[in-house]
């Protein structure tokens, strides 16, 4: 159809046509609610099953959007294949039949995940326990919008603005479930409520079904009526929709990256990845409203600036976490709303609506399939966040104006040269290029693309671009001798800048150090140094035992450090989910703890701990250290009620439970002091700062918590004032259902922590 082409549409109906407006709105807008607010709860429901990790969120993204993208297609099957009866009869039965899997819970019948190949495990179990829901909602954005296209409403002519009603109740869905749904209801009260919106939800389906139908037996009156200009239209042919599926890429992509990316430091949790997500539905409300929001020109010269601020704070932490994130998640922003504006620009006649959604829901998938199935395995670090960066740049309109080819050809060759840099060949290509030499190439970069940008010759700041992300990727290889990435992170051996310390870390925490030139058994450092509380409580059992057999229980390998604290008769059990990490602990070349310490009949058990531990005998352990956090996020289902429930049961008698609980970002004290009190458990705590001895021996400072059945069996420790009572006040517990990470963060720019004396 062309652009001067026409289509007549009936005057609202009298009475029950007035309401048609009103009720698909409200009907999409209770849609979205729905299909938004499930993401949170269910990844929520599954976390505990893969330790926490951040990676979970990236999975189900991916998940999501290809249901999404089915319900895309059964929504443009329904349109174009069937009448408007049969189809609405159809997808009424298919929500029917959903109904079987309400209240949404996780599948038990999908038992545990495996070793290796957690994302295809995590996929199938989203599947059979939320798939049928979940894409008998996802159809309705589309399918609704082309039945009020049916309706013979003034409107109908050009449904896509009722597209906004959809993700705004998208975004007041993620809104409300962060500020109210998860910190007022347990999971499973969140779930019978997501029951009983979906029940509502099929009522008002069938009234849009009848409201279309009526529509549709008017045709022969719209005939009759005033001509009225179609809506906006594209050619539909392969060209154009490849752009579609472009527009959509880079936006979806780059949301699981920067998510991923400002999540890994602090925990996986709903809070960090709605608000990347809220802000992607954001900038389509905006994009295709009647008037744009934020005019795309400005877009265009703003996000090479934008680019580069993310990118700076990003490996250089240049600000405090906050203002990282808040830089990157702007950066982002403008980089959806930019991407989502051009693709409103290109949308087609409702006629071919369905069409449309599907193929930008197919670039949204593929998008989120590149950053969280594809790069893992491409990529050593996190290559995929600058790729992505740069991708953004060059989806802006300048780009593609006709003096951009040398724009288009340094971009290219930058492209070429970052993934390089990110593979497992970058190490080797690049490891002989001076950390200097790069900051020093990277400034020079900068410095070229802001005066570039300021005269305004926008289509050359990609090519600078370009090459400042290829200066990053040339740093990131630094120091480091080793770098495996698995689903749990990225996972680095590398030396400190003085070539005194082999450190391991997981994101920007390093999670166990060795001094290089040490021979014989090595000293343990960090928080594993004697002075330290982890510790200090090791040795208290080890006096109490005085050489007799004792179990020893440690969550979290690390390194192995503190096995080398070790006493005669002593058999010691490692619960570790990354097998990565068991490698490079166990791999004398990096670190000597394990191949000098651990003993034959030492275990190593890889999986969830908590998993893990219910199938160990009640009353096993004498010392359990609970220190499992990858970066500085936290697994929250190790700090829950039923968790320390759990770890009381296996604890001997007059047992020590330790939990490491040192974060940047995070009081965790009070909470344990809750879960101590709900347990019934008596609680001490100490923050341990070393003298300089020990910080000169490699010793950090630490914060540390010991949990026994009886204050009597605190004793000990509490006789020597390190250990403090920590008063958890108005605090309360974490469980499986609940948990209060914002109230946490909060608490640590106020709370004075319990320290050594």
């Amino acid at each position: 159809m062309s652009d001067n082409q026409a289509i007549h549409v009936a005057k609202p109906m009298a009475g029950f046509g007035a309401l048609v407006l009103p009720l698909f709105s409200l009907t999409i807008f209770l849609s979205a609610f729905l299909l938004f607010s499930v993401q949170p709860l269910f990844a929520r429901m599954v976390l505990p099953k893969l330790g926490g990790t951040p990676a979970v969120w990236s999975v189900a993204m991916v998940f999501f959007q290809a249901m999404l993208l089915a319900g895309y297609g059964y929504a443009h099957f329904l349109t174009k294949r069937l009448n408007l009866r049969v189809a609405a009869v159809v997808h009424i039965a298919v929500m029917a039949c959903a109904l079987v899997f309400l209240p949404i819970a996780v599948s038990e019948a999908w038992g545990q995940p495996p070793q290796s190949g957690q994302a295809i495990w995590l996929l199938g179990l989203f599947a059979v326990s939320v798939g049928l829901p979940f894409f008998a909602v996802s159809a309705n954005g589309p399918l609704l919008q082309a039945w009020f296209h049916r309706t013979g409403h003034p409107h109908a002519h050009d449904p896509y603005f009722l597209y906004g009603a959809s993700n705004i109740g998208s975004f007041a869905s993620l809104v409300l479930y962060v500020a109210f749904f998860e910190p007022a209801f347990v999971l499973q009260a969140q779930s019978a409520m997501w029951a009983g919106g979906f029940i509502a939800l099929g009522a008002a389906i069938a009234a849009c079904a009848l409201a279309a139908g009526r529509g549709t037996l008017q045709r022969a009156a719209a005939e009759q009526a005033d001509p009225v200009e179609a809506g906006p239209r594209t050619q539909a042919g392969w060209r154009t929709r490849l752009q579609w599926v472009w527009l959509a890429f880079v936006p979806s992509g780059l949301m699981v990256a920067v998510t991923a990316h400002i999540s890994v430091d602090v925990a996986a949790i709903p809070l960090l990845w709605i608000v990347p997500l809220s802000l992607y539905l954001m900038t389509f409300v905006f994009a295709f409203a009647r008037r744009p929001v934020v005019p795309v020109r400005f877009l265009d010269r703003a996000l090479p600036a934008l680019g580069f601020g993310a990118l700076a704070v990003s490996y250089f932490n240049l600000f405090p976490l906050v203002a990282q994130m808040l830089i990157q998640v702007v950066f982002f922003f403008a980089a959806a709303l930019l991407a989502h504006s051009v693709l409103a620009s290109k949308r087609p006649a409702a006629s071919d609506l369905t069409n449309f959604y599907f193929w930008m829901s197919t670039g949204g998938v593929l998008g989120g399939v590149f950053a969280s199935l594809l790069a893992p395995v491409l990529f050593d670090w996190i290559a995929e966040y600058p790729l992505l960066v740069l991708a953004a740049l060059l989806i802006r309109p300048s780009i593609w104006a006709e003096d951009a080819r040398p724009a288009w050809i340094v971009s290219i060759a930058g492209l070429i040269l970052l993934f390089l840099a990110g593979s497992p060949f970058g190490p080797a290509l690049f490891s002989a290029v001076p950390t200097d030499l790069t900051l020093m190439a990277f400034i020079a970069f900068a410095a070229a693309g802001s005066i570039v940008h300021l005269r305004a010759e926008p289509a050359f700041v990609a090519s600078v671009m370009a090459f400042g992300v290829l200066c990053f990727g040339l740093q990131m290889q630094g120091n480091q001798l080793f770098m495996e990435r698995s689903f749990f992170g990225v996972l680095k051996a590398r030396l400190s800048e003085d070539g005194e310390f082999m450190n391991m870390s997981h994101g920007t925490t390093i999670h166990g150090s060795m001094r290089v030139d040490e021979t014989g058994t090595p000293t343990p450092l960090t928080y594993y140094h004697a002075s330290g509380g982890i510790a200090r409580a090791l040795f208290s059992v080890q006096r109490r035992k005085a050489g007799e057999p004792a179990e020893i229980g440690v969550v979290g390998l690390g390194v192995g450090s503190l096995i080398c604290h070790r006493s005669p008769g002593e058999r010691w059990t490692h619960f570790e989910i990354d097998a990565d990490v068991v490698r490079l602990a166990r791999d004398p070349e990096y670190f000597r703890f394990m191949s000098s310490c651990e003993m034959p009949d030492d275990r190593m058990v890889i999986g969830d701990a908590r998993l893990k531990l219910a199938d160990e005998p009640d009353r096993r352990f004498d010392y359990l250290l609970i220190d499992a956090f990858s970066s500085d996020s936290i697994p929250i289902h190790l700090l829950t009620t039923e968790a320390f429930d759990l770890y009381r049961d296996k604890l001997a008698e007059r047992g020590l439970l330790v939990v490491h609980i040192s974060n940047r970002y995070m009081e965790l004290a009070t909470v344990l002091a809750a879960i101590a009190r709900e347990t019934g458990m008596a609680m001490r705590a100490g923050k341990f700062i070393p003298d300089a001895a020990a910080r000169d021996q490699g010793a950090t400072t630490s914060m540390v918590a010991v949990l026994a059945r009886d204050e009597r069996d605190l004793a000990a420790l509490a006789a020597d004032n390190t250990w403090q009572p920590v008063d958890p006040g108005r605090t309360a517990a974490w469980t499986d259902g609940y948990s209060n990470v914002p109230a946490a963060i909060l608490r640590k720019s106020w709370y004075a922590e319990p320290e050594a004396k």
